[in-house]
């Protein structure tokens, strides 16, 4: 267009951008390349092509990619962009679009934030993003992480409630020209936003009606730490660990077949090995099990005497399997929700709990009566550097608590899920080439730090326990529970209904 003809000289890079005294003004921010350190937007397509169609799709992406790189320079960012669009979406329900925007691209968002951009987008009172990116995939990070107030962006084309592949025919895909279109809109009769924030030239044309402009440089720089984001990520879903970069989303599909048959024995070796030997079965199948702390000794059975209640962290649905294994005994676990195939699969016992209180008590006392038992008091688990709020239920029943820090380490795919099906959990964790689970064993709570003997209220020793665990693990306590992460990731309350067999 003749806007961007008009414009030769290059804008001042956004370190020049005083960023002080800016609370009444707005500024207009292009995404990928200046937001986001990356200039390429693959990685978050191929995040919701495997969330929507797994490994199929991910493949079909992998091979469309060339192309589209090859029509996004010898043709146009928007030729390119179209066949991105068309590849991880074109038959997905929107619903699932949508839920992977909301529960899995925004850790991998916040870990890509460049900080320059950050600096002055976050200075201003009112923050707007034009970006070629489908406005449904960023949006939901760009609002809740960002702090945005409105978010422009390519919007897909839908038929019956799926996206057909194509974009929305009114305004295209969102690049040059557009961007400035789109930007108009937005202003209307107001007056035009104070501050502009771009990276390539078909960003100039929205730049050029900003009162400033500033370009955000090529440059390798470290990405913001997540507590300078208006909100941190605490919850977040999806089963790939690693940003999925062009060569890791190739690993990770070429890797899937190896790994679902490797998963196959390590979950038979689990289910079949007597616990003694799982310890060496496991590392000789490649998985680690490192174990710290001193584990108790078997109880000797005495009249009147109830087993030890360990109390543990929960990263995976394995929490209670690796501290049987480190112990080299079967340890019993209640779990509010479990997948009729885990629970077949369990090398251990599994009792469900009932979310009425009085029930529950009677059945973890029974199951104390007849051995040792671990709970897991968060009641779900979390992935991030963080412990949920633990449930005082355990402190009332048990004097005899060993709190229990577990870990674990997967390079390749997530062991837990919110929106899937859990009784995947276990195979996924062991599809990793080389999962490691660490248990690391505490004190026996003192007699002066529990219920019976120190006279303490449960919600006090279930704080102090969680504070001990946050402690061994360096994680930070938190009072979210399980069904704050289940609305935030899944939209329900996290309970698996058994009726439906799943």
């Amino acid at each position: 267009s003749a806007m961007v003809v008009a414009i030769e000289e290059p804008f001042p890079a956004v370190r020049k951008c005083d960023a002080s005294r800016r609370g009444d003004h707005t500024v207009v921010s292009d995404l990928d390349g200046t937001l986001l350190r990356s200039r390429s937007a693959f990685p978050y397509y191929a995040l919701v092509a495997f969330e929507t169609g797994g490994v199929p799709r991910l493949a079909l992406l992998l091979l469309l990619a060339p192309l589209a790189g090859l029509l996004y320079h010898a043709v146009s960012e928007s030729a390119g962009v179209r066949v991105l669009v068309f590849a991880a979406t074109a038959g997905a329900r929107v619903a699932d679009i949508e839920s992977a925007a909301r529960a899995v691209l925004p850790r991998f968002y916040a870990d890509d934030v460049h900080p320059d951009a950050w600096r002055v987008f976050a200075a201003c009172g009112r923050r707007w993003v034009v970006t070629a990116t489908p406005r449904v995939m960023a949006e939901p990070f760009l609002r809740d992480h960002l702090g945005a107030d409105a978010v422009a962006g390519t919007e897909l084309a839908t038929w019956r409630g799926r996206a057909t592949g194509l974009v929305d025919s009114r305004r295209g895909v969102l690049v040059g020209e557009r961007k400035a279109e789109a930007l108009r809109e937005m202003v209307g009769d107001g007056d035009a936003p104070e501050v502009g924030l771009g990276d390539r030239r078909s960003d100039y044309a929205f730049m050029s009606i900003c009162k400033e402009a500033y370009l955000v440089p090529r440059e390798p720089v470290d990405a913001v730490g997540a507590d300078k984001l208006r909100k941190p990520v605490v919850f977040h879903d999806g089963r790939l660990v690693q940003r999925p970069t062009p060569l890791a989303a190739l690993l990770a599909v070429a890797w899937y077949p190896i790994g679902f048959l490797l998963a196959c024995v390590r979950v038979a070796a689990g289910s079949l090995v007597p616990m003694p030997w799982q310890y060496h079965v496991y590392r000789a199948l490649g998985v680690r099990v490192v174990v710290r702390g001193a584990p108790p000794p078997r109880p000797k059975h005495a009249e009147g005497r109830t087993g030890a209640l360990f109390a543990c962290s929960h990263r995976t649905l394995l929490d209670p399997v690796f501290i049987s294994v480190a112990l080299g005994r079967p340890v019993s676990v209640v779990t509010y929700s479990l997948s009729r195939l885990s629970e077949f699969l369990s090398p251990i016992r599994t009792v469900r709990l009932t979310r009425d209180r009085a029930t529950d008590a009677a059945a973890i006392r029974r199951l104390l009566a007849g051995g040792d038992l671990a709970v897991c008091p968060e009641g779900t688990t979390c992935r991030e550097p963080f412990l949920l709020r633990f449930s005082s239920l355990f402190a009332e029943l048990s004097d005899d608590i060993v709190p229990v820090a577990t870990e674990c380490r997967m390079s390749m795919f997530h062991g837990t899920t919110a929106r899937g099906w859990k009784g995947m959990d276990p195979f996924y964790l062991f599809m990793n080439p080389r999962p490691q689970y660490t248990v690391t064993f505490l004190d026996r709570l003192p007699a002066e730090h529990t219920c019976g003997g120190g006279g303490r209220s449960s919600h006090e020793v279930a704080n102090h326990v969680q504070r001990l665990i946050a402690s061994a693990l360096s994680f930070e306590c938190t009072g979210f529970t399980r069904k704050d992460k289940y609305l935030a990731l899944a939209g329900n309350d996290g309970v698996v209904r058994p009726n439906k067999g799943t």
